[in-house]
């Protein structure tokens, strides 16, 4: 190969993985709950009990804290699941909880559960974050439906829990 061939191959490839870094896809959920932050944080931290209500998050385990390593199975309409493994970031009790994992480049997430205080209840928001070059390519239209699905099984949970 020419020396300029190799400098344009280099160009491309660097522009390539400069791109893969870039490529951000952001995904949310929001749902209010008639019960305290204290209440929906207890259903959240209960992992122990996700295959009984959570229809999307079907297994996490350990118990989320500060700093832990989690391991998570969410199921997809189709039935397939993807395992994955992120590390607890920010860990606010009754707040917020943040986690992430994925590799560099390719697909990166950052997934969050935001718990805000509001008149009747609190105000519950999912937020998650890819990043990579996977994202060219991977069809990710059932990820706010399966969060909505989520919210919606957590509400359930804690009303169920306050009967």
């Amino acid at each position: 190969m020419r020396p300029s061939a190799w400098k344009l191959a280099v160009a491309i490839l660097t522009g390539l993985v400069v791109a893969s870094f870039l490529t951000t896809k952001t995904f949310e959920a929001e749902i209010n709950v008639a019960a305290p932050p204290e209440e929906v944080w207890a259903v959240l931290m209960d992992t122990e009990r996700y295959p009984e209500w959570n229809p999307t998050f079907v297994a996490v385990s350990p118990t989320y804290g500060p700093d832990i390593q989690v391991r998570s199975r969410v199921a997809k309409p189709n039935g397939s699941f993807i395992d994955m493994t992120t590390t607890v970031k920010t860990f606010v009790a009754h707040e917020e909880l943040r986690q992430s994992g994925g590799l560099p480049g390719v697909l990166t997430y950052n997934h969050a559960w935001l718990l805000t205080p509001v008149d009747g209840g609190t105000h519950v928001r999912q937020v998650d974050v890819d990043r990579g070059a996977y994202l060219w390519f991977w069809d990710s239209s059932w990820i706010e439906p399966a969060y909505q699905r989520a919210n919606e099984a957590l509400a359930a949970r804690v009303m169920a829990l306050r009967d």
